[in-house]
């Protein structure tokens, strides 16, 4: 198998099956050495979240399930736990990323972190911001390389957290 590109997949991003997202992410989870890493937004969580404004992108190869990713627009609340200090309407969060088990290697974190990049400056944002456990390497090189700058660190329910941010 060659190098995949997302500009080469079907990409769902309206009218999402919020239980075959979550399905995707709990298959990508069981093959993680850490799974603790990515988020577990409830049925709930995520319905909340696309009623006010976030967004999901569910990338295809045929019927296969290959990645995914999420942006997720920052509040007042958001930003004071962050310890940010940015108009929160600036600043949206680029949520969880996961990539199916198979396709791991080709890049796709970094090709999701651009097509973010793209979708948020054309919506009017400034700042992205992101947060990632500290053990998480492949994901943290994957933002530097994108620009993003380490701007602190926070325990939160979910675990530890460093917290990346980029000027738009």
């Amino acid at each position: 198998m060659g190098k995949v590109y997302l500009k080469s997949l079907q990409c769902i991003n309206s009218n999402i099956d919020i239980n075959k997202y979550i399905e995707y992410r709990e298959i990508v989870k069981s093959n993680m050495s850490s799974p603790d890493w990515l988020g577990d937004f409830s049925l709930e969580d995520i319905n909340y979240l696309l009623d006010n404004g976030s967004k999901i992108w569910i990338y295809f190869n045929d019927s296969e399930f290959i990645c995914s990713m999420m942006l997720i627009p920052s509040t007042k609340k958001d930003l004071v736990k962050f310890d940010v200090d940015f108009d929160y309407r600036e600043v949206v969060d680029y949520g969880p990323m996961f990539v199916n088990p198979k396709y791991v290697g080709n890049g796709l974190q970094y090709q999701m972190l651009k097509e973010l990049d793209k979708y948020s400056s054309n919506k009017g944002y400034r700042y992205a911001i992101s947060t990632i456990h500290p053990d998480n390497i492949y994901s943290i090189n994957n933002l530097v390389n994108d620009e993003f700058e380490l701007i602190g660190y926070r325990k939160f329910t979910r675990g530890e957290r460093n917290i990346y941010l980029k000027k738009l």
